[in-house]
């Protein structure tokens, strides 16, 4: 028998299955969309397949990435579309402009968003933001997950052209894709000193979930 309690952040719930709390996400399209469970209308949000689930179970002010039902957001980074469809559950009601390079994923994105108005899939490189500013506008919150070296100048140029100020960007480090023989946290260290304009407010090391990743959430100044 599952339970429901308020999840981090809105659209997001905690279910008590079997005495373990799992967080989910109220579906904003039936069905399942990679094979999670779906209990009672809300789908499960597995942190060790999702880095933005992995933060919002260990960060200590997860409201704070305003994440409203209402939020644009830009994805960069989209892959075939596993966390893209949590976060268009959150924004029912806002846009997630998915940024992904790879036509093979974009396959399964354009599928994701025949099922889901609110996801808008870009075929672009997101080192090349202004390949993509006629499909776009100004968004509320920027994540990017990408496994490039130049990371954090990525970041940087997206949330220059296209977060709102005051708003949040979350980029997901993978200090492996940067560099292997240096330590992760002097790579971290490094790539944080990289971002312009923005004002870090969390970094947090994502084990057990995910290895050699880091969280960055930061404010647009």
């Amino acid at each position: 028998m599952s339970r429901l309690e308020p999840g981090p952040v809105a659209g997001t719930c905690l279910l008590d299955l079997f005495g373990q709390r799992k967080l989910a996400t109220l579906q904003a399209a039936p069905g399942s969309v990679y094979g999670e469970r779906v209990i009672d209308g809300y789908r499960l949000w597995d942190p060790f397949r999702s880095k933005l689930a992995a933060l919002l179970q260990k960060s200590r002010r997860p409201g704070s990435l305003n994440l409203s039902p209402d939020a644009k957001v830009l994805y960069l980074g989209a892959a075939t579309g596993t966390t893209v469809s949590h976060i268009s559950d959150i924004v029912r009601e806002g846009l997630v402009y998915a940024v992904e390079f790879s036509p093979r994923a974009m396959r399964d994105l354009i599928r994701l968003a025949e099922a889901r108005s609110n996801v808008i899939p870009i075929l672009a490189d997101a080192a090349q933001p202004q390949a993509y500013s006629s499909l776009l506008e100004m968004v509320d919150f920027v994540y990017q997950d990408l496994a490039q070296k130049n990371q954090a100048q990525i970041a940087s140029l997206n949330c220059a052209r296209y977060l709102k100020r005051d708003r949040i960007m979350v980029l997901m480090l993978k200090t492996r894709s940067i560099d292997v023989t240096a330590s992760p946290q002097a790579v971290l260290d490094s790539e944080i000193e990289k971002l312009e304009s923005l004002e870090v407010m969390e970094v947090l090391d994502l084990q057990p979930f995910h290895q050699d990743h880091w969280a960055i959430v930061a404010r647009k100044i």
